[in-house]
């Protein structure tokens, strides 16, 4: 007998998918708000299956909608003109209305009963005030496990460090705090945005040089893209913080967020971590002292320090490893794993925000990052090669050191056998700053980028002086009448 055949059941429906709770924890994560509440509009059974389902709320992202903007993004009260010209109540504090349209949304929320079924929520961008950050940390009627608030506005980050010391002190409540990530530190994830309109004529710009020719352009980004693809077959993961990025954070976080972080550690995690070098440690520094001049010796003690500089899984240039040892996922404690962007779309534990992710599905590279001042005249901000403490100590300025080391080579004899010889190379390491746009370099990316003027003699980058040559710097290479612009 063939597969029986049921010619009289309906079709399945768009409600009987949703129901699937699988289903739903899958799709739900991708679709905005506005067409979560039109869905729960458009029959009954959609209704019952959005609004009393705990998955499909469980992720919200609040970024693009409209109503959650402040109107007026200004300061309140500038001579009085602009607060009375708001009509706004006598009474009304200024947290108040800054984070104003987010409590209206949140109020609507819990009035049909699904605010609790939030867990990761993301106010990128948005106005959000440290007073409603507390609430949702501290509240009951709030479920939130993962929360972004990343360049945010009108955020008093003194207020929000004296709460988190609050949310996390020894006497809290047990099962408190709720929130066990929270993404600050870093930038937005990026928004899709749709292609230019072909319609619209480029703006006509006065050429500056070979290097701004389309082809020139072309070839930049082509090599932009062959060396991030190059980085990740490196890394084996597309996680920037397990590649050799370089700067992670861009703004320098003050030094109370380190406190902050070694208050919080173990109990809420960061989308950034405290750095690890040996000068944090008292016990394993080199020189507590500073120098006759009185200026920092290079191996002196530094406070905790969060850390912006993703290293990569390589380690030193030289030895290959780290002093205070590479974390490694599943083996490290937690706190040394920083939560990795984007957001994840279907989970809200911490697990899913910090575990990376392998592009060929091997297990996780070591994870080794700094701050800036454990990395001063031993990081290369181009190629984002480095020297641990062992390797180069390195200087109060930051100059390259020319050292002698010995290299075993294999030389064979006439009777067939071969013996190692010793040999004296000079190696040069460490770094310089000979172009501002690049930062400070290393020998090898100095030879690449920068070069000497036939004509004057003088040092200039191939890269940042767009109307240079190969030959010759800007200035010599600029043909036309040479003028002095007043203004």
């Amino acid at each position: 007998m063939g597969p029986a055949t049921f010619s009289d059941d309906l079709p399945t429906s768009l409600a009987d998918l949703l129901s699937n709770t699988l289903i739903l924890r899958q799709t739900a994560p991708y679709l905005p708000v506005a067409a979560l509440c039109n869905l729960s509009r458009a029959s009954k059974s959609l209704h019952q299956v959005v609004l009393q389902s705990p998955e499909a709320f469980r992720y919200l992202d609040l970024s693009p909608v409209k109503s959650a903007v402040v109107p007026f993004d200004g300061p309140l009260d500038v001579g009085g003109v602009s607060f009375r010209a708001e009509r706004m109540d006598e009474a009304l504090t200024e947290d108040d209305f800054y984070s104003g349209p987010l409590r209206g949304i949140f109020a609507r929320l819990e009035k049909i009963h699904v605010l609790r079924n939030i867990h990761t929520l993301i106010l990128d961008g948005l106005s959000v005030t440290a007073e409603l950050v507390k609430e949702l940390i501290t509240e009951e009627r709030y479920n939130v496990r993962i929360l972004s608030i990343r360049e945010v506005k009108h955020l008093n980050e003194r207020k929000l460090q004296q709460y988190l010391r609050y949310a996390v002190r020894p006497s809290r409540p047990a099962g408190t705090p709720r929130v066990k990530g929270i993404y600050m530190f870093g930038p937005r994830d990026p928004v899709s945005s749709p292609p230019p309109s072909t319609t619209k004529k480029p703006n006509k710009s006065t050429p500056r040089g070979v290097m701004s020719s389309q082809g020139a352009q072309i070839g930049a980004e082509w090599n932009q893209k062959s060396s991030e693809a190059l980085n990740v077959a490196l890394a084996q993961t597309e996680d920037r913080w397990y590649r050799s990025s370089g700067k992670m954070i861009l703004k320098r976080p003050s030094a109370e967020w380190a406190e902050i972080l070694q208050a919080c550690e173990g109990i809420i995690a960061f989308d950034a971590v405290l750095c690890r070098g040996p000068r944090h440690d008292p016990s394993r520094v080199y020189t507590r002292e500073g120098t006759a001049s009185g200026v920092p010796h290079p191996a002196s003690f530094l406070r905790p320090t969060i850390a912006t500089v993703a290293l990569g899984p390589s380690g030193c240039e030289t030895c290959h490893s780290c002093p205070e040892g590479a974390a490694v996922f599943g083996q490290s404690t937690k706190s040394q794993f920083p939560l990795l962007s984007p957001v994840p779309l279907h989970g809200s534990s911490l697990r899913a925000a910090q575990i990376p992710h392998t592009t060929d599905g091997s297990s996780a590279p070591p994870l080794i990052a700094r701050c800036e001042d454990c990395l001063k005249g031993r990081w290369c901000e181009r190629c984002h090669k480095w020297w641990d403490e062992g390797c180069y100590i390195g200087s109060t300025v930051a100059q390259r050191t020319e050292l002698q080391q010995t290299e075993l080579t294999e030389s064979l004899q006439p009777n067939g056998t071969s013996h190692l010889i010793p040999k004296q190379t000079i190696k040069v390491i460490g770094v310089r700053r000979d172009c501002f746009g690049c930062g400070h370099t290393c020998i090898s990316c100095k030879e690449l980028f920068i070069r000497t003027c036939k004509k004057c003699k003088n040092e200039y980058c191939r890269e940042d002086n767009e109307a240079s040559s190969d030959i010759m710097c800007d200035w010599c290479n600029y043909t036309s009448r040479r003028t002095v612009e007043m203004y």
